[in-house]
Parts: C-alpha cells; sequence; structure tokens
C-alpha cells in the first residue's frame, strides 16, 4: 500500500480514502473529496489527486460531501485548477446548491464558471 508523508511520518493510503475517492463519469476522471479538507490534510489529498489525474482528459472534482474547507483547501483547489488549465484540461466543482464548500468557494471569489450543482451538469458542460 503506498503510503503519503505528512510531517516527515507516513500516512497509509487507507487513511487518505476517508477523504478522497476516485471514480470515472463517461470519459471524465472524478475525484470525489469528503468530510473536512483543511490544513491536516490538504497536502496529502493533493499529492493523491495529482498522481491520479496526470493523464486525465476530463476532471469533475465533487465537493458535494465536504463539510469543511478552510484556505488550504481552497489553496488546494486553486492550484488543481491552475495546473489542469495550464495543460487544457477541461474541470468543473461539483459544489451542489448549497453547503459548506459553495460558501467557502464564493465567499472567496472562486471562479463560478468553474462551479457546477450536479456531477450530471458538470459533465455536460465538459463534454463527458
Amino acid at each position: 500500500m503506498m503510503e503519503f508523508t505528512r510531517g516527515g511520518l507516513p500516512v497509509p493510503t487507507d487513511r487518505l480514502d476517508r477523504w478522497v475517492t476516485f471514480s470515472q463519469l463517461g470519459d471524465a476522471e472524478v475525484v470525489s473529496l469528503n468530510g473536512e479538507i483543511d490544513l491536516a490534510n490538504a497536502p496529502e489529498i493533493g499529492k493523491a489527486i495529482v498522481e491520479r489525474i496526470q493523464s486525465a482528459g476530463k476532471v469533475v472534482i465533487d465537493l458535494t460531501t465536504v463539510s469543511f474547507l478552510d484556505s488550504a483547501g481552497v489553496r488546494l483547489l486553486d492550484a488543481l485548477i491552475g495546473d489542469l488549465s495550464d495543460h487544457g484540461t477541461p474541470t468543473r466543482l461539483v459544489v451542489g446548491e448549497t453547503g459548506a464548500a459553495r460558501m467557502t468557494l464564493q465567499l472567496c471569489a472562486f471562479r463560478e464558471d468553474l462551479l457546477a450543482t450536479s456531477l450530471d451538469r458538470a459533465a455536460a458542460e465538459i463534454g463527458s
């Protein structure tokens, strides 16, 4: 089992599974985040996501079950979106109609054109 480091200590990937899971929707890679995304776990989550989506043609990041998103989580999303955009990879964030992630991203003036209310809508917007 692959391990990521947290402050020099290994973090088993099965622990990451409670925060991030991966699936497919059409030809898009779906990254589903869950629970609290903050300074304590954002670096490990970021490493897991980057490793998985390096060759993805389209990416949807589902934030509908995120219960808390702090500035480290917002920075993570901003960096991911920036890198994916630089590589021409269509991307959408699924934030639902309400919820912690939607509220936090709107407060931070995150790009509205990247936010979708459902997985189906996000997939349609990126042509998946």
